[in-house]
Parts: C-alpha cells; sequence; structure tokens
C-alpha cells in the first residue's frame, strides 16, 4: 500500500533527524544488584514452562501466533484454514480452556471464552512463555490447559532502532511491518505498524467430493479452488516507557486491530457460487497503564487496562433482481475494565512471598438483526492470589498458591498449588519437577446466554491435576543440551461441549468427566562447530483424553474414547544453520489421526488421516554503511502434502514467501 511506503521514506528520514538531538550513543547504566542461587528459579518451583526463544520469534515475524506455537510448542493449533479461525489446545483440552494475556492483561475473550490465534502477529511481540497444566494459575483461574503470555519490553540501550520488513509470497500474499523507535536512559517511545492480506484462492484437491468413473469405477476427486477466502489485518502498536527515578517505570501500551476475511465454505459444499457468502470483520483496541516500583527488596505494580471488541459477521445469499439478501447479521461488542494490584518481596535469597487483587468488569451485547435475537450481559469477576516461594539448602525448592475468585455474586472454590524441584544430581543439572493443583472455570457468557441455544443452567468446569518431570541442562564443551519429559494426569468435572439439539442448533453441555493424561517432552541442543552456529530444538507428546460422560446421553460406544479433534501424538523438530552471514532453518510438524465423532469409528468418512508438515528457508544477511539487511526465501509444505486440521477445510499445498528485512 502507497502510505506504508510513504511511511517508509518518512521514518528513513527521521533516523539522522531523531539522532540529532541525541548527543550520547554510549549509556552510563546505574548499579545493579542480582541476586540468585544460581541453581533454582523460586517463582517458577513445579512448574511447566516453556519460552519461546528470542531468535525463533524473530525469525517468524510475518506469522500469526497459531504457527509459531504449532510449530515450536506441544500445544495443538486446530485451524479451520489458513487465515481463519485458529483455537489452541494444552495437554487434550478446549480451546476454551487456554487463557492468554497480553502486557499482564486477559485478551481472552469473555463472549466466547478463547482466542483467535490467526489474528495476534508474531512481530508485535517480544516475549513469550507457557505455562502448562496447574501453573497457569499464576495468571488467572480458568487455564484447565495452561496458559500463553505475550509481552512487550524497552530496549534502553539503543538510542534510535529502524525496522522494515516486507514479504510477497503465493495466493496474493502482501505483508508489511515497520518498527521505529528509540529513546535515552529516562524515555524511551516505540511504534510499530503492520499490514498483511492474501487473496488466498490457492488450489487443493477435494476429497468431500467424489465422482465414480463410470468404466473403472474408481471415485475421482476433482481440483478445487479456495474461493472467496481472502483477509487482511492491519493494525499498530504504541509503547511508551518513562522512568522519573531509578525506582519507578511507567509505562503506556496502545494496541488497535481491524481484521476483515470472507469465510470460504465446506468443501462438501456443491452449490451455486451466489449463496452462502460469509463475511466476518474483528475491530480490537487495547490500552494498558502500568506503574512498577521496586526498593531494595520488594516490588510493587499498580495496572489498569481497557479493551473494546467488535464483531461482525453476515451470510448473505445472491437473490435475482433483489440483489444480496441477508440470512444471518450479527454483532457482538464487549468492553472490558482490567485492574491489578501486586506486590512481592524477598525476605531473603531462599524466601520470598507474592500477592496480587484483580477486578475486572466486562460488559458484553450481541444482536442479529436479521433473527432478531441477541442478549446484553455483564459480569465481575474479582481475584486474590497468594504465592509462597522457599529454597532449602540449595536441594529442595518450594511453591506454594492459592487462588480465590468472586464472580458476580458468587464465591468460586479456592484453588491451590503446591509444586517442588529437586535436585538430584551433585553437579546440579538433573532436578526432579513436579506439582498438584485444583483449578476452576466458569462457563463463557455466550455458554450462558447466545440465542438460540444457551444454557443457563450450566455447572462450572471444575479440575484436579498432578504431574511429574526430570530436566536436565549439561554443558559439552562449546554446546548446551537442554531436555525435559514430564508427564501428566488431569480430571476434569463437568466439562462444557456444543453439540446439536434436538431443536435443530447446537448447545452447550457438561459432560460428567474428562481423565486427560499424557506426556511432554522437549529437547534443545545449540552450539558451535567452527565457524557454524547451530540450533537444534524439538517437541513430543502424547495425550489421552477420555470422555467420561453419561453412557445414557453420549452412547455406549463414546465412553472412555477419545475427544474430538485431539491427537494422540503431536511433535514438532526444528533446525537452524549459521555459517558467516548465511543461514538456513528446517522446521517439521506432525499429527496423528483424530477423531470427528465422539465412538471414534474409523469405518466413517468423518475422521482426519495423519500429516506430516515440512518447510524450508534459507537467506544471507548483508551489512551498508551502518544497515543491516537480510533477505530469505522461505518454502512451506515441503513436500506438497494433502492435510486438514479440520473436517472439510482445507490447508494449502506447497507456496512459497520471499522476505526482505531492513534493520538499523
Amino acid at each position: 500500500m502507497y502510505w506504508f511506503r510513504l511511511l517508509v521514506i518518512l521514518f528513513i528520514f527521521s533516523g539522522p533527524l531523531f539522532s540529532q538531538g541525541i548527543t550520547d550513543s554510549v549509556f552510563i547504566i546505574e548499579q545493579v544488584e542480582i541476586r540468585s542461587s544460581g541453581l533454582f528459579e523460586k517463582e517458577l518451583a513445579g512448574m511447566r514452562e516453556s519460552r519461546i526463544d528470542t531468535l525463533v520469534l524473530q525469525q517468524k515475524t510475518l506469522h500469526s501466533l497459531s504457527e509459531l506455537l504449532s510449530e515450536n510448542s506441544s500445544v495443538f493449533i486446530k485451524n479451520h484454514g489458513r487465515g481463519a479461525l485458529a483455537s489452541a489446545s494444552f495437554r487434550g483440552t478446549a480451546a476454551s480452556h487456554t487463557k492468554v494475556s497480553w502486557n499482564g492483561i486477559e485478551i481472552t475473550s469473555p463472549l466466547t471464552g478463547m482466542v483467535d490465534f490467526s489474528l495476534l502477529p508474531v512481530f508485535l511481540v517480544d516475549e513469550l512463555n507457557l505455562r502448562h497444566g496447574t501453573a497457569s494459575i499464576a495468571d488467572r483461574s480458568g487455564g484447565l490447559g495452561g496458559s500463553i503470555n505475550l509481552r512487550n519490553n524497552a530496549n534502553w540501550n539503543k538510542a534510535f532502532q529502524f525496522l522494515y520488513q516486507q514479504g510477497a509470497g503465493s495466493f496474493g500474499t502482501f505483508d508489511e511491518f515497520i518498527k521505529v523507535g528509540g529513546g535515552n536512559k529516562k524515555l524511551h517511545v516505540s511504534s510499530r505498524i503492520y499490514h498483511t492480506s492474501s487473496k488466498n484462492n490457492y488450489t487443493f484437491i477435494n476429497r468431500g467430493i467424489g465422482m465414480q468413473d463410470p468404466l473403472t469405477g474408481e471415485i475421482i476427486h476433482p481440483t478445487d479452488t479456495n474461493k472467496m477466502a481472502g483477509y487482511s489485518r492491519y493494525g499498530l502498536l504504541q509503547e511508551v516507557y518513562f522512568k522519573p527515578g531509578s525506582e519507578d517505570v511507567i509505562s503506556a501500551k496502545y494496541w488497535g486491530q481491524k481484521a476483515s476475511r470472507t469465510l470460504p465454505r465446506n468443501t462438501s459444499y456443491e452449490g451455486p457460487d451466489y449463496t452462502n457468502r460469509n463475511n466476518q470483520e474483528d475491530i480490537h483496541h487495547r490500552l494498558v497503564f502500568e506503574w512498577q516500583h521496586y526498593s531494595e527488596a520488594s516490588k510493587w505494580t499498580i495496572r489498569s487496562a481497557f479493551t473494546s471488541g467488535k464483531l461482525d459477521y453476515s451470510l448473505n445469499n445472491m437473490v435475482p433482481g433483489l440483489g444480496l439478501i441477508p440470512v444471518v447479521y450479527s454483532q457482538s461488542i464487549q468492553t472490558s475494565s482490567l485492574n491489578k494490584l501486586a506486590w512481592s518481596r524477598e525476605f531473603s535469597e531462599s524466601f520470598s512471598v507474592e500477592a496480587s487483587l484483580d477486578m475486572d468488569v466486562h460488559l458484553v451485547s450481541t444482536s442479529d438483526s436479521v433473527a432478531k435475537t441477541g442478549y446484553n450481559a455483564r459480569r465481575i469477576e474479582q481475584s486474590a492470589f497468594v504465592s509462597i516461594q522457599k529454597e532449602f539448602d540449595d536441594r529442595l525448592n518450594m511453591k506454594v498458591m492459592l487462588r480465590q475468585d468472586h464472580i458476580d455474586s458468587t464465591f468460586a472454590p479456592p484453588v491451590p498449588y503446591l509444586g517442588f524441584d529437586l535436585r538430584i544430581s551433585k553437579t546440579g543439572n538433573i532436578f526432579l519437577k513436579g506439582n498438584l493443583g485444583g483449578n476452576y472455570r466458569q462457563p463463557s457468557l455466550n455458554d450462558l446466554f447466545w440465542q438460540p441455544g444457551g444454557n443457563p443452567d450450566l455447572l462450572a468446569e471444575k479440575g484436579f491435576s498432578g504431574e511429574l518431570g526430570i530436566e536436565l541442562t549439561q554443558v559439552i564443551g562449546m554446546n548446551m543440551l537442554e531436555g525435559e519429559i514430564t508427564i501428566f494426569r488431569s480430571n476434569i468435572s463437568n466439562w462444557i461441549i456444543w453439540i446439536p439439539g434436538f431443536k435443530g442448533y447446537w448447545e452447550p453441555r457438561n459432560i460428567q468427566k474428562v481423565k486427560s493424561t499424557g506426556i511432554e517432552g522437549r529437547m534443545k541442543f545449540d552450539g558451535k562447530i567452527g565457524e557454524l552456529d547451530y540450533t537444534f530444538h524439538g517437541t513430543y507428546a502424547y495425550t489421552q483424553s477420555l470422555n467420561y460422560g453419561d453412557p445414557d446421553i453420549w452412547g455406549v460406544e463414546s465412553y472412555g474414547k477419545q475427544l474430538v479433534y485431539v491427537p494422540l501424538h503431536s511433535a514438532n523438530l526444528m533446525l537452524r544453520l549459521n555459517w558467516n552471514s548465511i543461514f538456513a532453518s528446517y522446521q517439521h510438524n506432525s499429527y496423528s489421526e483424530r477423531f470427528t465423532t465422539t465412538s471414534n469409528d474409523i469405518s466413517r468418512r468423518d475422521w482426519l488421516y495423519p500429516y506430516f508438515m515440512n518447510d524450508l528457508s534459507f537467506g544471507k544477511s548483508f551489512g551498508i554503511k551502518g544497515l543491516s539487511l537480510t533477505a530469505e526465501f522461505k518454502i512451506f509444505n515441503l513436500f506438497n502434502e494433502t492435510y486438514h486440521t479440520i473436517l472439510y477445510r482445507p490447508m494449502p499445498g506447497r507456496h512459497f514467501l520471499v522476505l526482505i528485512k531492513i534493520n538499523v
């Protein structure tokens, strides 16, 4: 777009002007005292936490968070198609069991209870960590599967920073990203602007439709095109950080985004092009203010945020002589006020305490102007949290947490957590980790009040989980080996699931009990061989999530069977090589079969076969008069595999992307 290119020119010329106002390029950093036992992170005792490497975040800036997570974590992403809805599943749980926060504020929708990860660009993220299972109650309750935390950080050491990235790829895909920022030791300002769009008109073999050859009797699947599936997103992230003194940091962050997309029809659709035309538009505004005060041993945090979201969805049919006639035109609006007061204190190197109070207010309104349905609702959520961490003689690290929620006029059951790290090697590089904890999730507002189908009699979901694992860190010459393996078990009562009802529409119901057990493993090996730098990273998950609902309701054939869309096996591998200024990267991720019926009947057509995805990229960096230039070529779905992550939603075959990056 022309205005993006104009901004690039303005930013480039603003660099010398900006630098003229800065006489010092060297910062004298005030003395900072760092205290650590060197063996434990007290705050993470017993927790299974995954941190996405900064190098991976930089490499995936043109991607959405859904692609990043599916390729670099054990989280399963249920993708409704390229550019379409993408939801996350931790440890065999549902999308609504994953809590998501941005700079400390929850961005999970109070309407749906979930987040669409296809709308979250990696470009906006400086730091990303995942907390698995009951570790998520350190953030909020309700993350029965886990939580995902996104953060932005100020780079106080750079007086001026400029980054421009442009990508062009298959299916009419274009991406532009700009970041400019700078400041001094008192003030730092950063702006990020982005735009991405795609016609998304890839071809695929349509296995949802079959024709029989009259001579051979063979079923022939036609080649089809992903029609009316284009999308675009553009937005702005503005950050301001201010240090009035050595003990305080004040920050303000604003993130605004608009996303538009047309939703393709199912592959089984055989009707005319003028019917079932879908369109969706999402608009979000998020503003957060934060003050952090540091003393010799304590830290205070006050955070206040305002968020708003609007989702418009329409379904139209073309009627000759009348034009497009709406069948559905729904509008959902949500506004939230999010507030937090937190305190922590280090009483000694081995003992610390944290406490916090949260109060959130959500107002929502939905309406369908065609069906004349909708609802208005308000929810007030209050949460008190306390955590105690203690180390014992560099051998044992323990953490106790307790969270108490009050939702509207009801106290939720207290949510406890007990975790430990035990050093089991003399050198301190092998640890036994484990935890026990509970969790609690209130139904979303759509679960309760959606028209038609909402069920105000739904019970809240309750969970109790435990896990045990071993973590290893080993330095071998110029190389570092990290590994971890964890077994987990989770019992969840009153699991909420939407199913087709007798009245012709979907309704949420409670499953009596779901048991989820499994194994998660990760390994990272990086280092240097001569002039070659390398990083190898891999994860694997075995997840058994079984339905133990009432057989009289679900049927005997569904009792004890795997939940729909939960793969039993999932894995990913990433290898990155860097030699001087030349680099290459290989990415692999794979999933076993997924069922779409509660009976797991593979004799039916409605199941998803396993797939193995492979991506390859390579490029080169150049240095020209203070500028860093990078050119990269990426190949997705290297072996042109046919696959689906959701029934009747096709995914693209082999496709390409060319990336150019300019960095100052």
